[in-house]
């Protein structure tokens, strides 16, 4: 099915409004009822869950916009917001998820080329960003065709997982009598945890400009200062002047304008604004690795505002890791509780997809 496309501007198509209160990151109470959105990249934008005055809750169906980062997210219940939100209202619809898809992916690229700075925060100039979306014949924007265009994609990509569990044979996800031990034994007694400091576990090497334009393409990942593509700005040819870290032994860290551990599947690089944190103590499994870097990312919220970094405080920045009974950190428990937690995602995609494909076959049968 082929659609007319019109230009609109953002403030054609949403109304935007900033939200009631803001509540600070560094005074809420976690473990509350309603949803705490921040301008965070991950777990759509949700920093936790606190308690507040419900007269202060964002509507439902709305779009969360971070000024400063341009991270927007769907969210479908009431939600609390940090700082430097801006809530988007559909206008003349109801925002569904796959119609908030469509716009936000719209919007997403509409905004790649903005250079962030004060004045790109400004909802007047928010709301002049011209977008190109699909029309009815009457010339209103087409809902109905977002829809099925992100319905459609949505079981493309379920056809491709479905290909993918089966050549890999992820569909495998059934847990060891160890690991049912394991869980049975976290649920009891769980898992002693203490602070350590980062420089006490890695020893940290900075990152030098490296010109993207001036490389050639090669295998090897160059690790910069982003969230996207887990970090890797691009592969390109082992650089002579340059340390090639052992993905092994190190954990890749944008510390100056995002805040972001990545795991590394090959050997890399880093350019400018990223440390390589080698551990100590030699290599480790992946998982261990993807443990450490989940407990570094828990201090994302300490650097929120685009212009804060880690650079000089990195080192004495104290991560929560489980301790064995000498009180060193306890790698064997990290690497099981992540093998466990692999197996665990991999059946809840297996159990989504088939839901998935149920339900678009019954819609297809009408």
């Amino acid at each position: 099915m082929m659609s007319e496309f019109k230009s609109f501007s953002i403030g054609e198509v949403f109304d935007i409004a900033t939200p009631a209160k803001k509540f600070n990151a560094n005074t809420v109470k976690f473990g509350g009822k309603h949803p705490y959105v921040t301008r965070g990249e991950s777990n759509n934008g949700i920093r936790g869950y606190i308690m507040e005055a419900e007269k202060f809750l964002n509507p439902a169906n709305t779009i969360s916009f971070g000024q400063d980062t341009a991270t927007m997210f769907y969210q479908n219940t009431p939600y609390f917001t940090g700082d430097k939100i801006k809530i988007f209202t559909l206008k003349g619809a109801a925002l569904t998820r796959e119609i908030s898809m469509y716009l936000i992916a719209v919007m997403k690229k509409a905004f790649s080329t903005f250079s962030w700075g004060r004045s790109s925060f400004d909802v007047n100039v928010l709301k002049t960003v011209k977008i190109a979306l699909p029309v009815t014949a009457q010339g209103n924007i087409d809902y109905a065709f977002m829809t099925s265009q992100i319905r459609e994609l949505e079981i493309a990509r379920i056809r491709q997982l479905e290909a993918y569990l089966a050549i890999t044979n992820l569909s495998d996800y059934k847990l060891t009598s160890e690991e049912q031990e394991f869980i049975e034994n976290h649920r009891i007694v769980g898992a002693k945890y203490k602070p350590f400091k980062i420089g006490e576990i890695f020893d940290i090497f900075t990152g030098r400009d490296v010109i993207i334009g001036r490389t050639s393409d090669g295998e090897i990942p160059l690790i910069s200062h982003q969230h996207d593509n887990n970090g890797i700005a691009k592969y390109i040819e082992k650089l002579a002047d340059r340390r090639l870290f052992d993905a092994a032994k190190t954990i890749a860290l944008a510390d100056r304008g995002v805040f972001w551990a990545s795991v590394q599947n090959k050997d890399f690089h880093i350019g400018t604004r990223v440390k390589a944190l080698v551990f100590k103590d030699g290599g480790k499994s992946r998982e261990v690795r993807l443990f450490l870097a989940t407990a570094i990312n828990r201090l994302q919220a300490l650097f929120a505002e685009y212009l804060t970094n880690a650079t000089d405080s990195l080192p004495q920045l104290s991560i929560q890791l489980p301790t064995n009974g000498d009180g060193n950190p306890d790698y064997e428990y990290m690497n099981t509780l992540i093998c466990i937690q692999q197996k665990l995602a991999i059946k809840n995609m297996v159990e989504w997809k088939d839901h998935e494909l149920v339900a678009y076959q019954s819609v297809v049968a009408g």
